[in-house]
């Protein structure tokens, strides 16, 4: 990375594609068309609206050019953003917002409800800024802090990964030098803000000179809308989830302009993607939050899957080193399981207060930040990286990381419930969902199904409620006294 690189923040190198192709389009959406001036401008009212020096600042707004002008706001004052989606639980949202001890919310009227005793600062989504000309420096460093984003964690709190402003920089030089993203490029913006895709898709476009497109709600939510927005808006690069990238391959169309398209968050499977190597590049990632983005890359449309019809996940990118340990992180040898750790440019701080998690960061001896995954992995004869599953109860439901166990102290704080367990299963496609095994607080009441989901909406995300309850007069246990998985009765579940 070069000297330029460390000493910029997110803002200066968003001000450099400001300077360069001001009249160029930032942000594309069915009714808008924001160029890099424009959205400098924006961005430059919105920051004139926050408190003087913030710390951190939250995000709740719909997507669209408001939405990123607020976050290059945030980062021009030198603060770090908190994003939440409005539709996620509202205690989840009060606890993101409270443990990250906001300066000021930035949202829409809509959505006031939301909020307790937060400052709030309104932008609708039609806002254009003033005509006052923008002022494009930072106030910050490198090594201040970027954003917030939260994850699930496994003392029933969801866990805040603190990313610094350089470690974006450092995966968007990464992303860059791999998929040759710039000017002429147009990314699609599908996923929700507080996951590292959106980052990527993000960053990765506004800090290299291309075009980020934004589709409605409406089209978020129907594949033949989204695939139309696609087609009409010219993206080049589809950047989402395998669960994305299996529907396109499935829908029998293929969009002409799309080059590229980058799947990450879960396992991609050669079946997901069988027509789309034919006519793009197809890219299989891995990364967790903790890193930034991605840390290793692996084109699957140039190679080939394993036997179980998985592809692998690639070796590391630009600027970063991924190893395999033991549990005293020493190297083990090819073809065999170790832990996937990683250095390097886009591992994180850590984390916002300090967690059980907090270990997984590990100090070097040269100062350097490695960070253990608690993913197993295995390198293949050729050098690639297979990943092979998680060491704890970690599993990935909708390309979403869960704690079984976050969701499992959930539902043992519940008032109806006296104990609970949660395991994850797999499917007839090799997905995972999730079992919650219930014994009630009151033999005589019982559980109502219908009243326990409405609680927990109230705090877990929709992706972490549990699709089947079962309930047990008691919860049985191993020699150890510990939940015995092997006495709990499996619920299937079609593909």
């Amino acid at each position: 990375m070069d000297s330029q690189t460390i000493h910029e923040t997110i803002y200066d190198r968003f001000a450099r594609q400001v300077a360069s192709q001001p009249d160029a389009s930032a942000i594309i959406t069915r009714k808008r068309n924001v160029t890099y001036a424009e959205l400098d401008r924006m961005a430059t009212s919105i920051a004139a609206m926050l408190p003087k020096d913030p710390r951190f600042v939250g995000i709740v707004m719909d997507h669209g050019p408001a939405m990123i002008a607020a976050m290059l706001a945030a980062l021009k004052t030198g603060a770090a953003y908190v994003p939440a989606e409005p539709s996620f639980p509202v205690e989840r949202i009060h606890f993101m917002l409270t443990e990250a001890d906001v300066d000021v919310v930035v949202t829409q009227q809509e959505y006031d409800s939301l909020f307790r005793q937060a400052e709030r600062v309104y932008v609708e989504p039609a806002y254009s800024g003033t005509s006052a000309p923008a002022h494009t420096t930072s106030s910050g460093t490198a090594e201040d802090l970027a954003y917030v984003l939260y994850t699930s964690g496994t003392t029933g709190e969801p866990k805040g990964v603190c990313v610094e402003n350089r470690n974006v920089l450092g995966y968007v030089k990464a992303f860059e030098n791999e998929m040759r993203i710039g000017p002429g490029d147009v990314m699609l913006q599908y996923s929700v803000c507080s996951f590292d895709i959106f980052v990527e898709e993000v960053f990765c476009s506004l800090l290299t000179g291309a075009t980020l497109a934004i589709p409605s709600s409406a089209e978020h939510d129907d594949l033949q809308a989204l695939l139309d927005f696609v087609d009409e808006m010219g993206v080049t690069i589809v950047d989402g989830f395998p669960y994305l990238i299996a529907d396109i391959n499935a829908s029998g169309r293929t969009p002409k302009s799309v080059r590229l398209y980058v799947s990450g968050g879960d396992v991609l499977r050669a079946g997901y993607c069988d027509q789309l190597v034919r006519s793009a590049e197809v890219y299989n990632t891995y990364g967790p939050s903790e890193t930034t983005c991605c840390a290793t890359y692996y084109c699957a449309s140039a190679g080939q899957p394993r036997e179980d019809d998985t592809y692998p996940i690639g070796k590391a990118v630009l600027g970063y080193r991924v190893q395999l340990l033991d549990d005293l992180l020493r190297p083990v040898p090819p073809g065999q399981t170790g832990e996937i750790c990683i250095t390097g440019a886009g591992v994180a701080r850590g984390y916002l207060t300090d967690r059980p998690e907090t270990g997984n960061f590990v100090e070097q001896e040269d100062g350097s930040r490695l960070y253990r995954t608690g993913d197993l992995g295995v390198e293949l004869k050729d050098g690639q990286i297979a990943f092979l599953h998680r060491k704890d109860s970690q599993v990935m439901i909708k390309g979403q990381r869960v704690e079984c166990e976050e969701v499992e102290n959930v539902l043992s704080a519940d008032e109806a419930v006296n104990r609970a367990v949660v395991r994850a299963h797999i499917d007839e496609n090799r997905l995972s969902y999730l079992v919650a095994y219930l014994t009630p607080r009151h033999q005589d009441q019982g559980i109502v199904l219908s009243q326990l989901r409405k609680r927990l909406a109230r705090r877990l995300a929709s992706f972490m409620v549990p699709e089947f309850f079962v309930v047990m007069s008691e919860i049985p246990l191993n020699s150890n006294g510990k939940p015995d998985d092997a006495a709990l009765p499996v619920v299937l579940k079609e593909g």
